[in-house]
């Protein structure tokens, strides 16, 4: 039976798929079931927000949430995949002071439509887009609509542009540096990437792998946030002996109006003693059930 359920904040560095990383926290941690709540690049640092056990059931909230960037876009310089990884295949002059940039980085504030770029993981026809673009081939994607609520120049040395980026899920911060480069006049791609936060979990409070690895083993699994520490900032549904019952096998509580209820949508539910139940879509008085957790796994991680 799986003993480990929670999340490890992880700080990642630089040269490593987020699957390796994953991979090397689960050994480390002994887990036998894990997830991530948003990969980064092999090229990209920072915050991996990494589930185990009873927790991977969590992941799909913790996906929607916002994620936090500080971007270094170099200007002058076109790659083929738009990041650091490519060739260069373009390079062009520019003039940009902070008044320019100021207005360039304005223009991408709030909701945007991107175009996802070749090198992504979006597949066509079952083959990731990425794939193609090795191959030299290139394919029509439709804009997405993406929201940008915090676009800021934190320090500008030529060619050099760092920002600080929040943005929605689903941001390709890639195209975003090729777009802002374009907008200041000239071509850019993405130098360096790390994530400084994921909704309200942030960087300062993660751990590298070294560090973990260095934690003498009975200690690791105290560096986890707990199942009910992942759901707080989700409005609360508090469960009786008899609807906790219902609820745990997988009915929808239709009577739901005489408690202290959380309004509509998303919610985490608890059941006696504080104990995490699990994930419920609220609504019309109604509970339904979407994700259950084990009753053994939930009791030990309240």
């Amino acid at each position: 039976m799986e003993v480990t359920s929670g999340a490890l904040l992880l700080d990642k560095p630089v040269g490593i798929s987020s699957n390796a990383a994953l991979q090397r926290a689960k050994q480390l941690l002994g887990a036998a079931k894990a997830g991530h709540a948003g990969t980064l690049d092999p090229l990209a640092s920072g915050l991996l927000v990494l589930l185990f056990g009873e927790a991977t059931k969590l992941a799909g909230p913790l996906l929607d949430e916002d994620k936090e960037y500080v971007a270094t876009v170099r200007l002058g310089e076109k790659t083929r995949t738009g990041d650091a990884e490519g060739e260069v295949i373009e390079r062009k002059g520019f003039q940009a002071d902070a008044a320019a940039i100021a207005g360039a980085l304005a223009r991408f504030q709030g909701e945007i439509d991107q175009v996802p770029p070749m090198y992504s993981a979006l597949k066509r026809g079952g083959v990731p887009l990425y794939a193609l673009a090795r191959k030299g081939e290139s394919v029509e994607r439709a804009a997405r609509r993406v929201r940008i609520s915090a676009l800021e120049n934190l320090a500008f040395d030529p060619p050099d542009l760092r920002v600080r980026v929040r943005c929605s899920k689903g941001t390709y911060i890639r195209t975003l540096a090729e777009d802002i480069g374009e907008a200041l006049g000239t071509c850019a791609h993405l130098a360096g990437l790390r994530r400084t936060a994921s909704g309200r979990f942030r960087v300062d409070d993660a751990v590298g792998l070294e560090q973990l690895a260095a934690t003498p083993q009975g200690e690791r699994t105290l560096r986890l946030l707990g199942l009910d520490e992942l759901l707080r900032w989700l409005p609360r549904a508090d469960l009786d002996g008899a609807q906790e019952a219902r609820f745990r096998n997988g009915q929808t509580l239709k009577d739901f109006c005489g408690t202290e209820f959380p309004g509509t949508g998303l919610c985490a539910v608890y059941g006696a003693g504080g104990r995490v139940l699990g994930l419920a879509e609220a609504g019309c008085g109604t509970l339904r059930p979407l994700r259950l957790l084990i009753a053994s796994q939930a009791a030990d991680n309240h």
